[in-house]
């Protein structure tokens, strides 16, 4: 492992150019970068299981019957957080800012166990500290050409008519458009010629506890020449992701972090593999953190000045599932 934030950015792109794979990490503030090879990702223990790469040598048997409790705050406590968003918003500080809270967790399975027995595209566990098990996408580098995948807008998907109703609520639309824009804004910074070649997608997220819609758009560009083979000088350009910021970047964190009174750490942050030719890299939600003997899982939303409180502090809830069935 090398230390440091800038120096960890620096060796990705020493890394990159020279070829080799290698795994990075880091935290919501980029405060936290942790880059390791091959070799290194062993040696910390880190279990990573993506589309494009997984050191999982045996899976692990199921345990029979998930317990799973949760302790949310109340409906009050929630709003204590949207209410100082909302007045930020009103004031023109911000037009979207993605607001998170930290629920008690209680469950018959340790980190490991919920790791080997969930199903995502992207999973990792890092040793007694957290797992998660992300359906989104960051930013994908094949060749010339950088993709990103911007979530935003989930929905229960048993409700009647529930794609419909989460593709044309003004709401949802409204949040998935700016963060699309924020996207296509930022890649531009490192690409040319930017398009959204898909808009407002869904993907089926298939839990025990709830199924959900979740939607999604596709943001492609060409990178500079300035930025070829250069993975660390990206990512440093492009973090932290806008999905799970907001709208404007600076303001928009400075108000997230009055309004959440907790630290993210690692969640909402981004990892990825870079496999000695292309990249794949995702955003670290849906997560599960240790804190001493208890667990937490972090989840939110975006919020934009449509948004209402219950419906707001229903979809954080929501989120809190495990993709165990």
């Amino acid at each position: 492992m090398f230390s440091g934030k800038d120096e960890n950015f620096i060796r990705m792109d020493e890394l990159s150019a020279q070829k080799v794979p290698f795994f990075f990490i880091t935290d919501f503030l980029c405060e936290n970068v942790e880059v390791y090879t091959e070799k290194e990702i062993s040696k910390k223990g880190l279990l990573i299981d993506f589309q494009t790469f997984s050191n999982i040598k045996k899976r692990q048997d199921a345990k029979d019957g998930l317990q799973w409790k949760t302790y949310p705050g109340s409906l009050e406590e929630f709003k204590n957080g949207f209410d100082t968003v909302q007045e930020n918003i009103r004031r023109g500080n911000s037009y979207l800012t993605n607001y998170t809270r930290k629920t008690h967790i209680e469950t018959n399975l340790s980190l490991e166990d919920l790791f080997y027995q969930s199903e995502a595209i992207y999973k990792v566990l890092y040793p007694e500290k957290f797992v998660f098990f992300s359906p989104e996408t960051f930013i994908k580098i094949n060749g010339n050409k950088v993709f990103t995948y911007p979530m935003k807008g989930t929905i229960d998907a048993s409700v009647e008519n529930a794609a419909e109703i989460l593709k044309n609520d003004p709401k949802e639309k409204a949040e998935h458009y700016t963060v699309v824009d924020l996207l296509r804004n930022d890649l531009s910074m490192i690409a040319d010629d930017v398009s959204v070649e898909k808009l407002m997608y869904l993907d089926f997220l298939k839990t025990r506890q709830k199924n959900l819609f979740a939607m999604s758009s596709e943001i492609c560009g060409y990178i500079k020449e300035e930025f070829k083979g250069k993975t660390g000088s990206i990512l440093q350009k492009l973090l932290p992701a806008g999905s799970i910021l907001g709208a404007p970047k600076p303001k928009t964190l400075e108000i997230i972090l009055k309004a959440e009174g907790y630290d993210r750490g690692f969640y909402t942050g981004v990892c990825g593999f870079f496999d000695g030719e292309n990249l794949d890299s995702c955003v670290m939600i849906r997560f599960i953190e240790k804190e001493g003997e208890k667990l937490y899982f972090k989840s939110g939303g975006g919020i934009t000045h449509m948004s209402k409180p219950e419906d707001e502090y229903m979809e954080m809830k929501n989120k809190i599932y495990v993709p165990v069935y």
